[in-house]
């Protein structure tokens, strides 16, 4: 009995377990081997989430997620329509914009998705059916390259997506609309049913062979019967009056060309022109003008290419053959003269020796509802234009340390399309340069007559490629163009300062110094030291004048001045060095006679320094003077530095000859050795300030490039030190300028008895130091 009450219990306290365990485990858990562990209902439940969501487990739970293109929607998951707005996209990861397709194409939407097909009218490029590609891959359809679709007395035109007829001249549509597409059409001859519309600013005529357009006052269609009327200005050759002065021959062809443009508005026949004789003449004209170099001021440029841009668009559809490419001697022409009866499409090259030209014909035409049926492009590069344009910067904005100089040829871009500022699809010109110069900046720029009389601009051009040889250009406007090269001025270094004004501080005292020495001490008076005494003084004003007004920019006719005495006296340095090496000749060839006449010297050392730069001022007033400093610009540099090198050329010929005599005289059997060896130091000490003064600008032809800082610390300690240097050779040097120096300090310091032995003596110095004059000479 007590066993059985035992397994009751037992089995009581086991149930009991049982129980407590089930009611312990909390909801989304099981119990499983006697513990509780967390319920699937993801695997267990099918479908729980929907057919458009994902259904994730978690502990004690499950959630869903709406697949991609889907969105939550009272507990349900609502496929998203992507091809409406204000609606989530969760692909694009925002809910600003759920229009994904182009401009021409159409969005269809899919469960969870969506894709793009084109428009009626554009095709995709790829050839795909449809895409989901955010950016737009259709192309418009030329429907007008197919079958011609407009009957044989109209022409197509191209349309964004479709197309459009036009009737031709004489020709309309019975309805009376202007346009029509397959197909209302064809065309009926007749100009009673307002056939003239599409003669634009004509009426249409009916003529033996035909209806025709009858052009208005002021409208041309260039002889073409067939083509539409535009408008031709003939007032563009009224703005030549100032190059008819200066050329008189100009005036010829903007006669000839103002009768043409006015009897085209008249109604002329083109064959009545002779094309060839009036390009020939055109480009004649353009030679001459260029080869007078009248273009003296940015405002003649602007009239010239003023010109030379509208007789091109004049001109050009008068050519009876398509292409046509000339040269002559200051110009070069690439011409293309387009014909049918449907508006240009692809891409044009023109192409001469120093530019290329890529655009688009649609570009050349222009709209096409306004197409005439004629077209025509050229371009036309000048040899030496950029000469006369060179300088004009006012729409430019060069940094501090910037010059910027013309580094191609000139080339005019003129298209039958009057309205060429703002161009949808921008050019593509190539130009050579000038100077290949590595690790340059270039700019590409056109000839902008709104900024004042004329100056080169940036504005709506910018160089997509440029290496050492070319720059390619990109310009959304047609113009004149070409490409600048901007050149580094070397910075204001503070030490190159200090070294300028100590060096010529020093330079002036010591040219001060050698002024007097040879000027005012009688004993060493000759034809040589009158050579010194004008050197010293021409580089005493270069000195002086650079010292206190090189950086004088303030006024330009001041600084221009200030250019002009430092080119000059700079020059007039040079001649009077050459002087010496002609005066050191003569005394080896000629040993009697040596002397020079004063006023051949005066000639030659003053009268050919101002005869360059009168020429040089006369050709090129705006080459004196820099936005920096009073000096001659780069391109003007050589007016100098040419003369320069001839002067220093020729003196080394000299030397060289005088040298080579002077080894003769020393090897002949009686020398006169005295004589000869005071040529020899002669000739070594101009040897010598020859060195000194070339070798100046031999470090100052590197002044061109950013980083030629120890070029300029050479040029600079030789430039500022010349002074000094002659001082050296040409007194300190001189013995005899010595003595005259001890004299002259002697008088100041306490006076010592002398016999009368040291005073005969010194007397018989004095009397042969005066008899060495005899050769125009002294000792050394």
């Amino acid at each position: 009995m007590v066993g059985w009450k035992k397994l009751l219990l037992l089995a009581l306290y086991l149930s009991l377990i049982s129980v407590e365990s089930v009611f312990m485990c909390d909801l989304g858990f099981e119990l499983y081997d006697g513990k509780c562990v967390d319920h699937d209902e993801c695997n267990e439940t099918a479908g729980i989430c929907g057919d458009f969501a994902q259904c994730f487990n978690t502990l004690g739970s499950f959630s869903c997620k709406c697949h991609d293109g889907f969105t939550l929607e009272s507990f349900n998951c609502r496929d998203i329509n992507e091809c409406q707005k204000n609606n989530c996209r969760p692909h694009a990861g925002d809910c600003t914009e759920a229009h994904s397709c182009g401009p021409n194409e159409a969005c269809i939407n899919t469960i969870g998705s969506y894709h793009c097909i084109c428009k009626a009218g554009f095709t995709i490029k790829s050839g795909a059916g449809n895409f989901t590609l955010p950016e737009g891959l259709c192309e418009d359809v030329d429907e007008c390259l197919g079958e011609h679709l407009c009957g044989p007395n109209a022409a197509c035109i191209n349309t964004p997506g479709s197309y459009r007829c036009i009737c031709n001249a004489g020709y309309a549509i019975k309805s009376g609309a202007n346009n029509f597409t397959s197909p209302e059409g064809p065309c009926e001859a007749g100009c009673s049913t307002d056939g003239g519309n599409y003669c634009g600013n004509g009426t249409c005529q009916i003529g033996d062979s035909g209806p025709y357009c009858a052009c208005n006052a002021g409208f041309t269609n260039y002889g073409h019967k067939a083509g539409r009327c535009t408008v031709l200005d003939c007032d563009v050759f009224k703005d030549m009056e100032d190059l008819e002065k200066n050329v008189p021959v100009a005036y010829d062809l903007v006669m000839q060309l103002k009768r043409t443009c006015v009897n085209l508005t008249e109604g002329e026949a083109q064959e009545s022109i002779d094309d060839q004789e009036m390009l020939s003449k055109f480009l004649a004209i353009i030679d001459l003008i260029l080869a007078t170099k009248t273009l003296n001021d940015n405002r003649k440029v602007s009239v010239f290419l003023n010109l030379a841009e509208s007789a091109l668009r004049l001109m050009g559809p008068l050519i009876k053959a398509p292409t046509m490419r000339r040269f002559a001697k200051y110009t070069e022409l690439d011409l293309l003269s387009y014909k049918k009866p449907t508006s240009p499409q692809g891409v044009l090259q023109l192409i001469t020796n120093a530019v290329t030209l890529k655009m688009q014909l649609e570009t050349v035409a222009g709209d096409p509802s306004q197409y005439p049926g004629f077209a025509s492009a050229a371009l036309l590069s000048y040899a030496n234009l950029e000469t006369f344009t060179d300088g004009f910067y006012g729409g430019m904005n060069p940094r501090d340390d910037q010059r910027l100089v013309i580094n191609s040829k000139v080339a005019t871009v003129s298209v039958t399309n009057t309205n060429t500022n703002h161009l949808r699809d921008p050019v593509e010109l190539g130009f050579y340069h000038l100077k290949k110069v590595n690790d340059s900046h270039h700019v590409c720029v056109f000839w902008d007559t709104s900024q004042g009389a004329g100056s080169w601009s940036a504005d709506g051009c910018t160089a997509v490629k440029s290496d050492s040889e070319s720059t390619v250009c990109s310009c959304n406007h047609l113009s004149t163009f070409a490409v600048l090269m901007a050149l580094y001025d070397v910075e204001e270094i503070f030490e190159l300062q200090l070294l300028t004004s100590l060096g010529l501080s020093l330079s002036l005292i010591c040219l001060l110094i050698c002024i007097l020495t040879f000027s005012l001490v009688r004993s060493i008076q000759s034809t040589r030291t009158t050579i010194h005494l004008h050197l010293c003084i021409s580089l005493f004003v270069v000195a002086f004048v650079f010292l206190v007004g090189i950086t004088r920019t303030e006024n330009q006719s001041a600084c221009a001045t200030i250019a002009g005495l430092l080119h000059f006296f700079f020059l007039a340095a040079f001649c009077w060095m050459c002087l010496e090496g002609i005066q050191l000749f003569r005394m080896v060839i000629l040993v009697f006679n040596t002397n020079f006449r004063t006023s051949y010297m005066m000639t030659v050392g003053y009268g050919i320094p101002a005869m360059i730069v009168a020429i040089s001022a006369s050709v090129n007033p705006r080459g004196y003077g820099t936005p920096r400093y009073c000096w001659l610009n780069v391109k003007f540099i050589w007016s100098f530095l040419g003369p320069a090198c001839a002067i220093i050329a020729i003196n080394i010929f000299f030397f060289v000859i005088t040298v080579w005599k002077l080894a003769q005289k020393f090897s002949s059997l009686n020398p006169d050795l005295n004589t000869l060896q005071k040529i020899q130091a002669f000739t070594v000490t101009a040897v010598a300030q020859l060195c000194v003064l070339g070798t100046t600008w031999i470090f100052g032809c590197f002044q061109f490039d950013k980083s030629t800082v120890i070029m300029s610390y050479l040029f600079t300690i030789f430039a500022s030190l010349q002074g000094v240097m002659l001082f050296v050779m040409h007194c300190l040097f001189s013995k005899q300028v010595r003595d005259e120096y001890r004299n002259f300090l002697s008088r100041f310091s306490v006076p010592s008895k002398k016999t009368c032995a040291e005073v005969n003596l010194l007397t018989g110095i004095q009397h042969a130091s005066r008899s060495s004059q005899d050769t125009g000479e002294s000792h050394t």
